[in-house]
């Protein structure tokens, strides 16, 4: 009997494993068949399976899983789904997800990284008045200071990134929001530049933020230089948004 039961812990394992393996096969399969920015569901639907069942069937350290679900949970609710009650959906539970387990592994950089993406999702396709109730400007900037003291590096700075975004987006109002700050944008988005690999993401947020700066010459110059990249194969639907949004802000500001 006792051997049984420990055949069944090494099989219960080995599965598990292979849940985890699997689905970041899948997940890094997830612009297959994309059209543009639409991508296929069919690869990051087969992924979050995959992560949801290891995430059930152990009780180990699954710290790695949650951090892939909730890069999955994002992927899926921006760019696999277009409507906004399924988009609502998938957001409430990337954000729930996180919220959990922030409280399990306080010291992941990764799981408060990925709380914020989808945290941001989740406040664009409730809106304003629910992202205001919710706190969502203050939880961003007090996740993204303690992201910077955990790991500054993670993510190419996605810390920093995640602050001078906040301090880009939020408006500035008297005695209720006090702190957001351009120049602060502009400081901290030129820090994560400096991280690592300059992302088209912090690519764009740091030219909106030079341009409302007033250094428009900089700022055009960045995008133009995005342009003329080539697509990542690894984020290539990731990367697409960027650049059009790049395309977009050129146009606007000639």
């Amino acid at each position: 009997m006792k051997n049984y039961i420990i055949i069944l812990v090494c099989l219960s394992f080995l599965f598990s494993e292979n849940f985890l393996e699997q689905g970041i096969i899948e997940y890094n399969n997830r612009s297959i068949g994309s059209n543009g920015l639409s991508a296929s569901s069919i690869y990051i639907n087969k992924a979050i399976d995959l992560f949801e069942k290891d995430l059930a069937s152990n009780d180990k350290d699954n710290q790695q899983t949650v951090i892939f679900l909730l890069k999955a949970y994002y992927y899926k609710g921006e760019y696999a789904i277009k409507d906004t009650e399924l988009k609502k959906e998938i957001f409430d539970i990337g954000k729930a997800l996180a919220e959990k387990y922030i409280t399990i592994y306080p010291n992941s950089a990764a799981i408060r990284y990925w709380y914020l993406v989808n945290l941001g999702s989740w406040a664009q396709v409730y809106g304003t008045i629910a992202a205001a109730r919710e706190g969502v400007a203050d939880l961003m900037k007090k996740h993204s200071e303690i992201i910077i003291e955990l790991d500054e590096k993670y993510m190419d700075g996605g810390g920093y990134f995640m602050l001078g975004a906040v301090h880009l987006k939020s408006p500035y109002i008297p005695f209720i929001l006090s702190w957001p700050s351009n120049k602060l944008a502009v400081k901290y988005l030129n820090k994560a530049m400096s991280q690592g690999d300059k992302t088209s993401l912090q690519t764009v947020y740091f030219a909106r933020a030079l341009f409302k700066e007033g250094r428009k010459k900089e700022a055009k110059d960045l995008l133009t230089n995005l342009i003329s990249k080539p697509l990542s194969l690894e984020n290539k639907v990731e990367d697409l948004k960027n650049k059009l949004e790049a395309e977009d802000l050129i146009a606007k500001w000639n």
